[in-house]
């Protein structure tokens, strides 16, 4: 048997998303916790189930609209009362309301690219291999298989026993595929 550090993980291939939800959810009774599910489609509780950590993209992105705003109120009170002020008409150096539109402006810029960036850089992308190509059923993955990977970093992790507990959850096939 290959050795645990030149594999990936063992992958279990199910025919339809209850089996899968199903394997998940005894899997992670079972004590697995390193695990990546793969689907044609998007499955409600999934992350649930595999116990999925909530992302921080949301604080991220907050944390740059605050710098957008911050930075559109700085920038027009600078221009408009120290560097360059002029006096039309006894009106302020500097008012709110004329700003509100580059207010709005520069805090959806700055959070667009700090969702679009964070999220990039959260999924670890771009990523032009994973060991799933390894396995010889991948191309079914977007079409119409459902597969559960259970890796070789778990700590539960023996390829036998594993083999034998996804086995057991009704997985049509088996495979252990290298890292």
């Amino acid at each position: 048997m290959a050795d645990k550090t030149s594999i990936h993980g063992l992958v279990a291939d199910f025919d339809s998303p209850d089996k899968l939800m199903d394997a998940i959810r005894a899997a992670r009774k079972a004590g697995y916790t390193k695990m990546e599910a793969y689907t044609p489609f998007p499955i409600h509780g999934i992350d649930d189930a595999m116990g999925a950590k909530p992302s921080i993209l949301g604080y991220l992105v907050l944390c740059g609209s605050a710098v957008g705003l911050t930075i559109a109120v700085l920038l027009q009170w600078w221009t408009g009362a120290v560097d360059y002020p002029l006096v039309i008409a006894g009106k302020p150096f500097f008012a709110l309301e004329p700003s509100v539109p580059i207010m709005f402006e520069l805090t959806v810029l700055l959070s667009a690219f700090v969702a679009v960036f964070g999220m990039i850089g959260l999924n670890g992308l771009p990523k032009l291999y994973h060991a799933i190509f390894n396995y010889s059923g991948y191309r079914g993955i977007t079409d119409d298989r459902f597969v559960l990977v259970i890796e070789a970093a778990d700590r539960e992790f023996d390829a036998t026993a594993t083999r034998d507990f996804l086995a057991a959850q009704g997985a049509d096939k088996l495979e252990l595929i290298e890292a």
